[in-house]
């Protein structure tokens, strides 16, 4: 199993004009893994916190695309919190992460890139049922 350093923050590109700013990402320069589903997280109350989950095989990439929250991240060894503010800073979230995002500003968009399709089997909702794995494969 890979270690929590395999989290991390990707600088996206910044196009500034003034005109407006323009930021995007492709696959493999900003983004690690091709992309299958997008799906976005919005109208959350502010302060609210999504439920966790962790998932088998799927990548993420996550990105504030309006206002801000909290992603955080747990590989077994302890929680890692990233706040997202910005749109041009996504975390990527490796297989195997139990992940929960929280602490939502009012009117925040999270954006969410995945490398699979929408599979329910692939989703571990139990934290108990991913400590579980997570040990199991670090023996």
């Amino acid at each position: 199993m890979s270690n929590s350093s395999d989290i991390k923050i990707i600088d996206l590109p910044r196009i500034q004009d003034p005109r407006g700013n323009l930021s995007f990402l492709q696959y493999p320069d900003q983004v690690p893994f091709p992309v299958e589903r997008a799906y976005w997280v919005y109208d959350v109350p502010g302060g609210a916190e999504r439920k966790g989950h962790a998932f088998r095989t799927q990548h993420e990439l996550i990105i504030a695309l309006s206002g801000a929250f909290d992603v955080v991240l747990d590989r077994g060894a302890g929680v890692i919190r990233h706040h997202l503010s910005r749109s041009y800073y996504g975390v990527y979230v490796p297989p195997m992460t139990w992940r929960m995002l929280d602490n939502f500003s009012t009117n925040a968009v999270a954006l969410v890139l995945s490398s699979t399709l929408y599979d329910p089997a692939d989703y571990i909702e139990d934290f108990d049922e991913f400590m579980k794995l997570v040990n199991i494969g670090n023996n």
